[in-house]
This record gives structure tokens, C-alpha cells and sequence, in this order.
């Protein structure tokens, strides 16, 4: 009688009213995130690197229906930890529609989702699908300035390596920032070519594959984390291969299909390198065991017959995040659409081109650069004095920086033009003020060959002067929550050290057009 007991299988299953209730649940979640859902449509939509993203929830749908059979063994108790997730979720979600910023909703999406699975499942439960929940991170694209930044970092490196391959094969090149100049030709690693398409459905391609991979914890780490360096030294080879061809056989190797077809084939390879990499690992250590038995994907087991079906009750915890995503629903539905707050300015186009003894030149950004840069009004000109004594100003104005678009740093681009920067500091320039704030500015001095130029940056976001990045975009969260606004500009001052002039001159050039550019700039970037 004991044995029988011991033996007994219990298997629990949803009641029709559960099924229910999740379907209306689902449906209140797409009426709340629906704005959320479309932006991030548009993203898959516009962003290579991102494309996979349509796969990702569908991913996640299988590696949980793989462990059904799992799931029906536990019953779900709920936990009240989940209603804490969901709230966190919903503070989050409030978080970004009063500032409209989609990251910030997008990452709210998945917190209430493991909010509202933890609160129906309970911990135990919850825990044999953590992973697969944890895998829809995967389809929301990090933040575009950090984008920016890792874009000019994977170009620059690549371009490096790329280049060490062409000389392999005794071809003389030059590498400036990101351009390779092969002398006929010459050839520039654009963002499309940073290796971002590759890494991300890369990384998300391991991180599943470890996920399946049944081994020790520290491989299946090894197999997820070598993806960045794999995709890196992949797409630098491929650079490089396609230096070697258009020395040898034109510039036509590096356009068109041949260009898409030598992407493809790289992604291909990565693969091909990552599944070698686990035939190495699970020969790696004492139980050597067979890779078709580590590595492998399994499917549920049917329902045993002999076991014995209950039906399963709603967690309270449940009931509790469904009705706060319900209130969450109908607030929507009554809450006023908010107006962003766009302040009067002039236009960069009526900004004076004669500065007291300063004379300047305006130029044009090209059509690429604008698109990649999505700035609202800008200004660049060459001020000179009749000395010859001259100054760039550049002054990148966004009306909103609450979807994606910011300034980007010089910090990242100029590198990209083949400048080294010897470090950057924060100065102040004494006799300096914008609205009362004492202005303080990143100082870097940038050198190509023997040409060097000195350079002064900051950023003026809403009456507050800004030298670090980083900090910039915390204040764009807070400004959007308490003052509806989100405007601001990059400001950056640069000048030419000839060959033997002292530092400390091209410092007081810059210091002395600065507090007269400071004074004209306040019609033009607002308080």
C-alpha cells in the first residue's frame, strides 16, 4: 500500500477558466504595451543587427512548451514576491510613457512578465523556466547611445586587425582611424561593417545553444561569452579578405551581392566555430561523454496514463498582478495623451557669422553623416581672425532626446577619423559663465602624424552644463519626468596646434572664442 502510494504520479492541469483568464491577460498586456510592441516592431524592421528580434518570442514559446512535461508535475502555489516584480514592472512602464523613452518600456514589459509568471507559478516552478524567460532580453536593442559607442569601438578594432591580415599577405596599406587606404583604393569600415548584425543574433544564437548544452555551468559560460570575440575576429577577417581581393581584383569585391554574400558567409562561420568549440568542451574533463549526449534538444513526454489529473486553482498572487495590470489598463484608456514641451529658439541659420574680430565660414554635414547623427538643427564653421588664427564650432542642437536620439560624443567619433586622443580632462574656463554656471569643459588633445589639435567639449542640456555622457542621459530621464523636456546640444571647439606653438596658445584662442560664442548661444540652445 505504501509502494503504491510512493509511486503515484501527479500531474496537474489548467481549467478552462484559467486558460481563460490568461488569454484576457495577454490582451490587457498587448492594449497596454501596444505602443511599445510598434516601436519595437519598427527597430526589428530598421535595424539589421536587431532583424532576429521576430524570432525571439517564438524561441522563448518552445523552450517553454519543452519543459511542459516538467511544469505539469508542480503544482503552482504563486508567490507574493511576484506581485513586487510586477509592481516594479508598472513603475518602470510609468516611468516611460510620462518621458516617452521606449527603452525604459520595453525593459518594463519584461519585468512584468517574470512578475506575473512568478506570481502564478510560484518559485519552484518559476525556476524551470527562468532561462527561456530570460531569453526574450534578447529581442530588445540596447540603448542607441551605447550603440554609438560600442559601433565606433568594434570598428575601430576591426579595422585594426583587418588591416594586420592584409599585410599578411605583403600588400602595402595604411590604416587611418577606419579608413584602410589601400593607395588605388580606399576603403572605409562604415557602421554596417562594425559587426553589430553578427554579434547579437550571435550572441543570442549561443546563449540558447548553451542553454542546451548539459554540462557544467563554467562551458556553458565559456560557449555564450566567446560569441563577442568569435563575431570580432570573424568580421576582421572578413575586412581583411575583402582588402586582399580589391587589391587584386578591384573594387567591385567590395560592393554589392559579393559584399552581402561575404556577411552571410561569415555568420555561417561563426556558427560553424562555436559548435567546434563545444565538440571541444565536452571532451574537456573526467566523464568524457558522447556530443550527441550533451548537446541535444529534447522533447516533452506525453502525459504518463496512469497518472492522476488535478485541476489547478488560481493563485492568489495571481488574481492580485492581474488586477493591477488591469488598473494599469484602464488608467490608459482615461490619462491625457502628454505634450512634450519644444521651447522657442532661433534657428542655427541666423547665427552671426562675424564675432568681433572673428570671421566665419559655414559648412555642410553630408547626407549620411545627418542621417546618422538625426540632429534637429546644427551649426559648423570655420571662424577665423585676421592673423589667420582659426576656430571650428560645432553645435549639435535635438529638439527630443527621448527616442534614441542624442548627441554623439566626440569621445567616439573622432577616433573614427583616424585621430588619437591623448586623454581627456575637465577644465574650467575661468571668467566663464552660462546662466550662471560656471562653464567646464572636456579638454583632449587629438594628434594624426604630426598635425595635432586641441579641443573643448561639453554639453548644454536645459540650463545645465554637462561633461559626462553617461550622466547626460540621467538627466534626460529626470528632465522628461519633472519638466517635459528633453532638449539639448553637444557644443565643441577645435583648433590647430601648428608644429612647434606652444599648448598654452591654442589654450587662450579657444578660451577667448568661447566666452564670445558662449554669448551669442543662448538664443539658440534654450535654458
Amino acid at each position: 500500500m505504501n509502494e503504491t502510494t510512493e509511486n503515484k504520479i501527479n500531474v496537474w492541469k489548467e481549467t478552462p477558466v484559467i486558460w481563460g483568464l490568461l488569454v484576457v491577460l495577454a490582451t490587457l498586456l498587448g492594449y497596454v504595451y501596444f505602443e511599445g510592441f510598434t516601436k519595437l516592431l519598427d527597430m526589428w524592421e530598421k535595424r539589421e543587427e536587431y532583424s532576429f528580434g521576430y524570432l525571439i518570442p517564438f524561441i522563448t514559446l518552445f523552450l517553454i512548451w519543452q519543459r511542459k512535461d516538467i511544469l505539469e508535475q508542480r503544482e503552482f502555489t504563486g508567490s507574493w514576491m511576484g506581485i513586487a516584480v510586477t509592481l516594479a514592472g508598472i513603475l518602470l512602464f510609468a516611468i516611460g510613457e510620462l518621458t516617452t523613452l521606449y527603452l525604459v518600456v520595453h525593459y518594463s514589459f519584461l519585468f512584468v512578465i517574470f512578475g506575473v509568471a512568478l506570481s502564478f507559478l510560484g518559485w519552484k516552478a518559476f525556476k524551470i523556466i527562468f532561462v527561456p524567460l530570460l531569453f526574450l532580453a534578447f529581442m530588445i536593442p540596447l540603448p542607441q547611445f551605447f550603440m554609438q559607442e560600442l559601433s565606433q569601438v568594434l570598428q575601430l578594432v576591426s579595422s585594426q586587425i583587418g588591416v594586420w591580415f592584409i599585410r599578411l599577405f605583403d600588400i602595402s596599406v595604411y590604416l587611418e582611424g577606419n579608413v584602410i587606404d589601400l593607395g588605388v583604393y580606399k576603403l572605409q569600415v562604415v557602421e554596417a561593417c562594425n559587426g553589430l548584425r553578427y554579434l547579437f543574433p550571435l550572441m543570442a544564437l549561443s546563449f540558447m545553444m548553451a542553454y542546451f548544452f548539459q554540462d557544467k555551468f563554467w562551458k556553458r559560460a565559456v560557449i555564450f561569452l566567446s560569441s563577442i570575440p568569435i563575431t570580432v575576429i570573424m568580421n576582421s577577417f572578413r575586412i581583411g579578405a575583402i582588402g586582399v581581393m580589391v587589391e587584386y581584383w578591384g573594387i567591385g569585391m567590395a560592393e554589392g551581392f559579393l559584399h552581402d554574400f561575404e556577411g552571410w558567409f561569415v555568420f555561417m562561420a561563426c556558427m560553424v566555430v562555436v559548435l567546434i568549440e563545444m565538440w571541444l568542451l565536452a571532451r574537456i574533463g573526467g566523464e568524457k561523454r558522447p556530443f550527441q549526449e550533451v548537446f541535444g534538444i529534447e522533447f516533452p513526454d506525453d502525459t504518463p496514463e496512469e497518472a492522476t489529473i488535478h485541476r489547478r486553482t488560481l493563485p492568489a498572487p495571481f488574481v492580485a498582478s492581474g488586477v493591477l495590470i488591469a488598473l494599469v489598463a484602464v488608467s490608459l484608456l482615461l490619462m491625457p495623451e502628454r505634450v512634450d514641451i519644444k521651447p522657442e529658439r532661433k534657428d542655427f541659420y541666423t547665427f552671426p557669422k562675424t564675432i568681433e574680430n572673428w570671421t566665419g565660414s559655414t559648412e555642410n554635414l553630408t547626407t549620411n553623416i545627418l542621417d546618422a547623427l538625426k540632429v534637429d538643427d546644427y551649426f559648423l564653421a570655420d571662424y577665423t581672425q585676421p592673423d589667420g588664427s582659426a576656430v571650428n564650432l560645432y553645435v549639435a542642437y535635438y529638439a527630443s532626446q527621448k527616442k534614441g536620439q542624442s548627441a554623439h560624443s566626440p569621445r567616439t567619433c573622432m577616433p573614427g577619423g583616424g585621430w588619437k586622443m591623448q586623454g581627456i580632462s575637465q577644465k574650467r574656463l575661468e571668467g566663464i559663465d552660462v546662466n550662471g554656471v560656471p562653464l567646464i569643459v572636456n579638454r583632449t588633445i587629438i594628434q594624426k602624424g604630426e598635425h595635432r589639435q586641441l579641443v573643448f567639449y561639453w554639453f548644454q542640456e536645459r540650463g545645465r552644463i554637462i561633461t559626462n555622457e553617461y550622466l547626460v542621459k540621467w538627466f534626460i530621464l529626470w528632465d522628461a519626468l519633472t519638466m517635459n523636456r528633453t532638449d539639448g546640444a553637444l557644443i565643441r571647439l577645435t583648433t590647430y596646434v601648428p608644429p612647434g606653438q606652444d599648448i598654452e596658445v591654442a589654450e587662450q584662442r579657444l578660451h577667448d572664442f568661447a566666452k564670445l560664442a558662449v554669448e551669442q548661444l543662448h538664443d539658440y540652445v534654450p535654458n
